[in-house]
C-alpha cells in the first residue's frame, strides 16, 4: 500500500469535452482520486462525469484558465498532482513512469511531459509541435499557477524539475470547426492578457505576426512534412494569432470610448 504522501490526485478542467473526456478518464483510473472542475458544459460532459463511479465533479464558472486550474488544485486531497487537459491520454508506459516518480523522496518537485499530437487518429509529427512539453506531474506543496497568465497558464515550481521519458498523447484536433473555435478562444484570452498588461495595439503585428506564425511552423518547423494536416494546423494556429491582435484592437477601442464617455 502506498502511504498518504504517495497518493496521486488527478485533476482536469472541462467545458463541452464529450468525445475527449472518456478516453482521458479511462487512462487515469490508476490515480487515487479524480477531480474534474466543469464550467457548465452543455454537451453532456457534466452528466457523464456525474455517473462515473471514480470521478468527483464540481461545477465552477470559467473566468480564465489560471483561475479555474487554481480552483481545481485547491480541491485535491493529495500532494502529488497529475493535471491533465481533457483531450490528453496517459499511455500504459507513461503510467508506470509516473508511479516511479510520485514517491515521498522524489528527485524533483515537478515533471515535464512531452506530448504526441494527434490529428484525429493520425500522429502529427511536425508543424511546431515536435518539442512541445508541459508540466503535468508536480507536488501541490511545491507549486502554484502564476496569476499573471490567463491562458497557457504557467506553473511556478519551488524546487527542481525533471522530464519524463514517455510521452503523453494529445488529441488536439477532433475536427476543423472544433479546433478553429479553440484557437479563436485562445486568441481572445491572449488579447485580454495583453490588454491587462497595457500592451498597446499596432497594425504591424496584426498583419505580420500571423504570417510569421504560419511561415515559422509550416516551413521552419517542417509542417509541410505533415501534408494536408500540416497546412490545416499551421493555418489555424496563425488564425489564433490574428484573432489575438484583432481582439486587442477592439479592447483598446472600447477603452477609448469608455474614457471619452467618462469625461466631464
Amino acid at each position: 500500500m502506498l502511504d498518504q504522501k504517495e497518493k496521486i490526485s488527478a485533476l482536469i478542467i472541462t467545458y463541452n469535452e464529450m468525445g475527449y473526456i472518456e478516453k482521458c478518464i479511462d487512462s487515469i483510473e490508476f490515480a487515487d482520486e479524480i477531480i474534474v472542475v466543469d464550467s457548465y458544459s452543455t454537451d453532456g460532459t457534466y452528466q457523464f462525469l456525474q455517473k462515473h463511479p471514480k470521478v468527483k465533479v464540481i461545477q465552477n464558472p470559467f473566468v480564465n484558465y489560471t483561475v479555474q486550474k487554481t480552483f481545481a488544485l485547491k480541491q485535491a486531497t493529495h500532494d502529488w498532482i497529475l493535471f491533465l487537459d481533457a483531450d490528453e491520454v496517459v499511455p500504459d508506459n507513461l503510467k508506470k513512469e509516473i508511479k516511479t516518480k510520485a514517491v515521498p523522496h522524489s528527485e524533483h518537485s515537478a515533471y515535464w511531459f512531452y506530448r504526441k499530437f494527434m490529428f484525429q487518429n493520425n500522429r502529427l509529427h511536425y508543424s511546431g509541435w515536435q518539442t512541445d512539453k508541459n508540466y503535468r506531474l508536480f507536488r501541490k506543496s511545491k507549486a502554484c499557477f502564476c496569476d499573471k497568465k490567463i491562458v497557457h497558464e504557467t506553473l511556478i515550481v519551488n524546487g527542481t524539475s525533471g522530464v519524463l521519458r514517455e510521452k503523453l498523447v494529445h488529441f488536439c484536433y477532433k475536427n476543423y470547426s472544433d479546433y478553429k473555435l479553440k484557437m479563436l478562444k485562445y486568441g481572445r484570452l491572449k488579447a485580454k492578457e495583453a490588454f491587462y498588461r497595457e500592451k498597446k495595439f499596432y497594425y504591424a503585428p496584426l498583419i505580420l505576426k500571423p504570417i510569421w506564425k504560419f511561415f515559422h511552423n509550416y516551413f521552419l518547423r517542417l509542417g509541410f512534412l505533415d501534408g494536408k494536416k500540416g497546412i490545416t494546423i499551421c493555418y489555424l494556429n496563425a488564425l489564433g494569432d490574428y484573432e489575438r491582435y484583432r481582439e486587442l484592437k477592439i479592447l483598446w477601442k472600447k477603452n477609448e470610448i469608455a474614457r471619452y464617455l467618462a469625461m466631464p
